[in-house]
């Protein structure tokens, strides 16, 4: 009798969409043994090249429900992925651990009731005289940031994190095939990917993670999901005052929503995803830097280095991400908004699963 794996190696599963969602499940179902393509037209240009990687996973308020199910699952299983993936990139950590700040006393207040309510040891409050707040309102000249601190949860560098998945898929000769998928139907139990040059692509299984686009490829099969796109968007900006030392910080924290990660002593990368837009607008450096009421002098002056922005998509009606079996042998599991490098694990899994019952 053959094995489960033997079996899927007879399976071939099409991915669509090639950013960190896409390759996770590729690994995952190439582990299991199944033949897997990635399509994907332009994959340097899809959303994850513009992710900070914060795993905000355990300091999550609303433990309950869906999304904290999926929150949960992959806090456990990011630490197995990663001494997994080490294999391949010995640089890939989970950088820890995560800091959440605030000026303003009434989200402090309902900071400190989580914590409180919870008693998890994993997760502490603030107080103002820890070093962490006392280096913070010195760097930026206040008195009245206040927080918590996740020592379970943390950073993942987005474009290691790629590079490490592009070396596994091709060690694993993963089949990547760089063309625009224009149309899906099914046909004597074979999906068939159209490409814009016509050419038809056969899979027993596929799966969407093409964000937008997803949406273009379903329409014609009557499925109702909405998504609208949002832009997160990034900035590297270079200091020039000797008495401020970034690297006294926390390696990755965020004041008032704003993502801040310094990387060297006079060098910061500030990042948010709260526009439903498609296009940055032209005052990216105040709009990122506006996390204070009174900005210190060295952050007025900064310059900005390198700034990139990426479009990821968000669900209407619905939560996010969708994970659903749309039809037998079609899975979508897009709509991840800004928490696509922290679900990975537990959604992959998931479609792994979906998988194996349906080709088994």
């Amino acid at each position: 009798m053959k094995s489960l794996k033997e079996n899927f190696q007879q399976a071939h599963i099409v991915i669509i969409g090639s950013g960190i969602i896409g390759k996770f499940n590729a690994l995952e179902l190439s582990e299991l043994g199944f033949q897997i393509t990635i399509i994907d037209p332009a994959q340097l240009q899809n959303s994850s090249n513009a992710a900070l990687g914060l795993l905000m996973g355990n300091m999550y308020q609303k433990r309950r429900g869906r999304s904290w199910d999926l929150r949960k699952q992959s806090i456990e299983l990011w630490p197995k992925w990663i001494t997994f993936l080490q294999k391949f990139n010995y640089e890939l950590n989970i950088e820890k651990p995560l800091v959440q700040l605030t000026t303003s006393e009434e989200k402090f207040e309902k900071l400190k009731r989580f914590i409180l309510t919870f008693n998890d040891l994993n997760l502490r409050i603030l107080d103002k005289e820890s070093i962490i707040i006392k280096n913070i309102n010195k760097a930026f000249h206040t008195k009245n940031i206040k927080g918590i601190i996740s020592l379970k949860d943390g950073r993942i560098d987005a474009m290691t994190l790629l590079k490490t998945l592009d070396k596994y898929l091709k060690l694993k000769n993963i089949n990547f095939v760089k063309e625009e998928i224009i149309k899906i139907r099914k046909s004597n139990k074979q999906w068939i990917s159209t490409t814009r040059k016509n050419e038809n692509i056969r899979s027993d299984m596929v799966i969407l993670c093409n964000s937008l686009k997803t949406v273009d490829l379903i329409d014609g099969l009557s499925h109702k999901i909405k998504l609208k796109p949002v832009l997160g968007q990034a900035i590297e900006v270079d200091i020039n005052d000797a008495k401020v030392d970034l690297l006294s910080l926390p390696k990755q924290f965020s004041i008032n929503s704003k993502n801040i990660i310094p990387t060297s002593r006079n060098k910061l990368i500030i990042g948010s995803t709260d526009e439903y837009s498609t296009t940055p607008e032209e005052n990216t450096f105040e709009k990122l830097t506006n996390f204070l009421d009174k900005q210190p002098s060295w952050l007025k002056e900064a310059k900005i280095s390198k700034k990139w922005y990426g479009i990821r998509s968000r669900p209407i009606g619905e939560p996010s991400p969708i994970m659903k079996n749309l039809e037998e042998g079609l899975i979508i599991c897009t709509g991840f908004y800004k928490n696509g490098i922290l679900l990975a694990p537990a959604c992959s899994k998931w479609v792994a699963n979906e998988a194996k019952n349906y080709l088994s």
